[in-house]
């Protein structure tokens, strides 16, 4: 744990410390046109720094040039950052040194040798040329270089020492020396020394003089979770660019704010400021959150209009963006683009095909991958064996465990374990199910025990359940759902006063069963639905008229509610009246209202979906020939013609 840092008193009572706005330490002006510093950029730009070096040793500047020689150097260090070339970096330290050449007292030459350093990762040279004269100390670019230095290889600590060693000097703080520091309290997460270094920025006005410093302002409090500081920063600013508006997005999505993330870039776009790869890097995940395929693909076309070629982080998100939204085609189809893959590309891809419930292509593209080299790693086993337990493929989920992970050298981890407990749970095998949770060579893990007692759940094996049950509350104490699946399992069974009694338990530790909460994008606005609904949409004319003729419709098909899934032992008419107030409908109905007629309905819900649900989907599909991609905690279901691309097994 590193010590609290305080800044000195001193700093607010020193009426001297002015603010400053410190320009660039690079040079500015051209070199003389001389045959030997059109030599000497011709070497550098090319890279041909081994005879710019000879060049710069074998010359002997007069009093008279030595500004000349001052840029030549400058010219050569900044070739030498550039490229992270050390070892001529040091050559001509040494050379200078040697030659007892005063040249280095410049502030711009040992700020570009400090930076040398330090992009090297050599920070204690970089320490030895900083070093402090107590008669002059550096002056501010120098020290921020230092600081800079000592933040880019890990030390932030350090660097908030030097920035308060810099106060201690007298040395006036400039906007570099602000946004360095308060980058120093985002790495450290220290609000206090933050909320410090901000006051001082009001106290000189450097507020409104620098947008950097403003945005690291806002990088500190989005990182140290304030985010109504975040906010208050974002409205006074006088001039925001992207990287204000990144940093605002990023709070936001850290934050778990979809909503507000997806109306920022909104905002962001309408005022024309652009984006950067690391705007659209972070919506893509945004987007795939709540299924908002609109704003998905408005990305992707962005993406396709701008003039430079996406990477492969960026392309590895709109893939991901795709699949998560039930578009596993558009996935492949950026796939398949892809002038370059990374690992990621490749596990993105099998993923995808896996939650889609596509896995036979999913293991065709994994013999695909090992022809062409790509070493699999944990990620890739997990979508494998997942895409396995939800296609009930046993046999195949079996061999990828027991014998391909060996053969590339995998060590299963609690995540392959859950998997291969869901897949033997779910074909039945409870017997080898429960032996493998009961002797993984690690602690397990609720979602191990969790996945065996949705398998009870599927086939109803009460006492199981009840074992397994026990173990998940003493793991997961506090976690509600486990509590709801047990409660589920005995309405199932008609164990009413089980029911009852798993419902007092959660009410004396004051848990909650979670509200089933449905999402749908209609253009670039997205619709909540909660279970039981909004009184005002369930009364509507429109919501009846198309309610009405479902259910006449769903039910000249032959689908009878299925009311076991309500836990209150009630009456049957009023039990399917709350099977229908679930929140899936409730968007899909607002669905039909408001898109075109064979327009393809998307919602995304937060809980599994119901059995009653299920099958009131594939009915919907059919008599509205409407293709209806539901994605839950579990998988996604892609509803068409009357069947579920879940095979009803999920």
């Amino acid at each position: 744990m590193l010590p609290a840092i305080s800044l000195p008193t001193n700093i607010t009572v020193k009426t001297n410390i002015t603010a400053t706005s410190t320009p660039r330490t690079t040079n500015t002006h051209k070199l003389k046109t001389t045959p030997f510093n059109s030599t000497l950029k011709s070497l550098c730009k090319w890279g041909n720094l081994d005879k710019a070096l000879r060049l710069i040793e074998s010359s002997k500047p007069t009093p008279i040039e030595e500004e000349e020689e001052e840029e030549s150097i400058s010219l050569f260090l900044h070739a030498c950052i550039s490229r992270r070339s050390l070892e001529h970096g040091r050559k001509l330290h040494l050379h200078l040194l040697r030659s007892q050449n005063r040249v280095l007292e410049n502030p711009t030459l040992k700020t570009k040798l400090i930076t040398l350093y330090s992009v090297c990762g050599r920070v204690n040279e970089a320490r030895r040329v900083f070093q402090i004269d107590d008669e002059k100390p550096p002056e501010e670019p120098v020290w921020v270089a230092m600081a800079i230095g000592y933040s880019r290889n890990g030390f932030s600590h350090e660097a908030l020492l030097l920035y308060r060693d810099m106060l201690s000097c007298c040395v006036k703080p400039g906007n570099f020396a602000f946004s360095m520091a308060l980058k120093a309290c985002s790495d450290l997460d220290n609000a206090l020394v933050g909320r410090a270094i901000h006051a001082q920025i009001v106290k000189h006005d450097v507020g409104e003089a620098d947008q950097v410093v403003n945005n690291a302002l806002l990088g500190l409090y989005v990182e140290i979770g304030c985010f109504d500081e975040v906010l208050k920063v974002f409205e006074e600013m006088p001039q925001r660019n992207v990287v204000s508006w990144n940093t605002l997005i990023a709070g936001f999505a850290g934050q778990g704010r979809v909503f507000e993330t997806l109306s920022a870039f909104r905002v962001m776009q309408r005022e024309g400021m652009g984006f950067s790869w690391i705007t659209l890097t972070t919506m893509l995940p945004v987007c795939a959150q709540v299924t908002a395929l609109h704003s998905g693909k408005e990305i992707h076309g962005q993406i396709l209009k701008s003039r430079k070629n996406a990477d492969v982080p960026l392309l590895n998100s709109l893939m991901d963006m795709y699949a998560k939204c039930g578009e596993i085609g558009y996935c492949e189809k950026v796939f398949d683009r892809m002038h370059s893959k990374d690992l990621t590309s490749w596990n993105t891809m099998l993923a995808g095909f896996s939650i889609n419930g596509q896995i036979h292509e999913a293991l065709c593209l994994f013999d695909e991958m090992i022809r062409y080299g790509i070493e699999p790693n944990g990620i890739t086993f997990v979508a494998l064996l997942s895409g396995c337990s939800h296609s009930g493929l046993t046999s195949e989920g079996k061999r990828l465990f027991s014998n391909v992970m060996q053969d590339f050298g995998v060590q299963p981890s609690l995540e392959h374990y859950a998997c291969l407990v869901d897949i033997l749970g779910r074909s039945g095998k409870f017997d080898e199910a429960l032996s493998v949770a009961e002797n993984i060579p690690m602690r397990p893990s609720g979602s191990i025990w969790g996945s065996l007692l949705n398998s009870c759940r599927l086939y109803g094996n009460v006492a199981l359940a009840e074992v397994v049950a026990e173990r998940l509350f003493e793991i997961e104490p506090n976690n509600p759902g486990n509590y709801v699946m047990l409660s589920n399992i005995y309405a199932n069974a008609g164990m009413w006063e089980d029911v009852k009694r798993v419902r007092e338990m959660m009410a004396l530790t004051g848990m909650k069963k979670d509200a089933g909460c449905s999402w749908i994008q209609i253009k670039h606005k997205i619709h909540t639905f909660v279970a039981g609904g909004s009184s005002d949409f369930r009364c509507s004319a429109e919501y009846k008229k198309i309610w009405n003729e479902l259910s006449k419709a769903v039910k000249n098909l032959g689908y009878v509610p299925n009311t076991g899934v309500v836990l209150h032992d009630i009456n049957e008419e009023m039990k399917a009246v709350w099977v229908c107030e679930h929140s899936e409908r409730l968007a899909a109905v607002f669905a039909l209202i408001n898109t075109g007629a064979g327009m393809p309905i998307r919602i995304t819900k937060n809980l599994r979906v119901c059995v009653d649900c299920h099958s009131w989907m594939k009915a919907v599909s059919k008599v509205t020939r409407r293709l209806i991609v539901l994605r839950d905690t579990n998988r996604f279901h892609h509803f068409e013609n009357g069947s579920c691309s879940c095979k009803d097994y999920w």
